[in-house]
């Protein structure tokens, strides 16, 4: 287990490849740096790839959180990748995101724009936040207690993995025949989601909330000039597509596209794939 000081916490992280251009991942929320793992061997030569976990998951330290989770904040996040990427002595490199990590990496680009270039943006959550109400909320509070849940929930963030109508309301979720590996890489990801903070388990949602109710990122989006390919899957239930083509129209240089037959976690769902626009994004980059 790799770890690195970040201020007041000790990160796991993960390196992939060896080069001069590094691409660094920041993952989505009850995650891990994990999720690129069978992705990862299939990205170009000559790309160093960085995965970092954020504080309260995978193999971080676990603050306990304050009573308004304020040291779990999307700020609090991009303050601790910043700090990581001190402590690995990376003074540029570009970005690859997922969910959750699409706002956290917003938030790192406005507070050190010359550190970055290129930004590759899995069903991004966007500057705008999201909102969750109290029955919403209450949902992560019963999923922090019941395995059961917790599945089915999480195989909704992967939905091409499950036989459809095995994701209906009350059954059991069903993985499709053949997927080896992948449905390996699900169940132990699954068992990292039960080690996470409450910080994360609570924080994160009340925290997107509050982001979406301030507005501050909103109104900046036209300030983040770095280039962004932003991909959305087109059975992706959680991110809302207005909120992605607010995002495109607000920022100068972003490029959105459809996805058609995977979920919210291509990553996941079909590594070669995400490996493949990745490459296309990343690859053949001189820095």
């Amino acid at each position: 287990m790799a770890r690195l000081q970040a201020g007041e916490v000790r990160l796991g992280w993960r390196e992939w490849g060896r080069g001069d251009v590094t691409v660094v991942f920041i993952h989505g929320n009850l995650a891990s740096k994990d999720w690129i793992e069978l992705a990862a061997p299939l990205f170009p030569s000559g790309l160093r790839v960085i995965g970092i976990d954020w504080r309260g998951c995978g193999e971080s330290d676990r603050p306990k959180p304050n009573a308004d989770y304020s040291n779990y904040s999307m700020q609090q996040h991009a303050q601790d990748m910043l700090a990581a990427l001190d402590a690995l002595d990376v003074r540029f490199c570009h970005l690859a995101t997922h969910s959750t990590g699409g706002i956290i990496a917003a938030r790192m680009l406005l507070m050190q724009p010359p550190r970055f270039g290129r930004v590759f943006a899995l069903d991004p959550v966007t500057p705008l936040g999201m909102s969750f109400n109290a029955e919403q909320i209450g949902l992560f509070r019963s999923m922090m207690a019941s395995k059961e849940l917790t599945r089915a929930v999480m195989a909704t963030a992967a939905s091409s993995l499950f036989v459809p109508e095995s994701l209906a309301p009350s059954v059991t979720p069903r993985f499709r025949d053949g997927l080896g590996e992948i449905q390996a890489l699900f169940e132990r990801i699954l068992e990292q989601t039960f080690g996470v903070s409450e910080g994360i388990w609570i924080g994160t949602p009340v925290n997107l909330t509050r982001e979406r109710e301030s507005g501050e990122l909103e109104h900046r989006m036209p300030d983040i000039h770095h280039p962004h390919l932003v991909l959305w899957g087109e059975w992706d239930g959680w991110i809302p597509p207005a909120d992605l083509r607010a995002m495109a129209a607000a920022m100068p240089d972003c490029r959105l596209v459809l996805v058609p037959s995977i979920g919210h976690s291509m990553n996941l769902e079909l590594p070669a794939l995400y490996a493949g626009y990745f490459g296309a994004w990343f690859g053949g980059l001189s820095k």
